[in-house]
């Protein structure tokens, strides 16, 4: 229900037209946490507003296949619900930060969310490979 009425054209604008900050490159551990290191880079899009307060979360691909999907997280530590965005994403960098983000579940968890079913996203790997 929430692929479709998620706006995926009006956030494919945003992030086009305000790109994507990398606060955490992908092999770097977290600032506070340096057991968790990301497995792709993760940032931000400037100039938007998270359920959090800072700026609309994103994992950051190394494809270029556009905004691909989300993943509703639910933080049990902070008590709270936020969107991650996947942007550029390849098939296996979806699968990862999916995995990343449901490692341990007592403390996050999250629900993927695709724009597009995944063998179509394959297609779009393998005719710019």
């Amino acid at each position: 229900m929430l692929k479709e009425h998620f706006p995926w054209e009006r956030w494919s604008r945003l992030i086009r037209d305000r790109g994507v900050v990398v606060e955490r490159p992908a092999h770097e551990p977290h600032p506070d946490y340096p057991e968790i290191v990301y497995p792709i880079d993760y940032g931000f899009v400037p100039e938007t507003i998270g359920t959090d307060g800072d700026g609309v979360d994103c994992f950051l691909g190394t494809a270029d296949t556009g905004l691909v999907g989300l993943i509703l997280t639910r933080d049990y530590r902070h008590g709270d619900r936020e969107v991650k965005l996947l942007i550029d994403c390849t098939p296996t960098e979806i699968y990862t930060a999916q995995g990343f983000i449901n490692y341990d579940r007592t403390l996050l968890d999250g629900i993927l969310v695709l724009r597009r079913p995944m063998h179509q996203i394959w297609k779009i790997i393998s005719r710019s490979s």
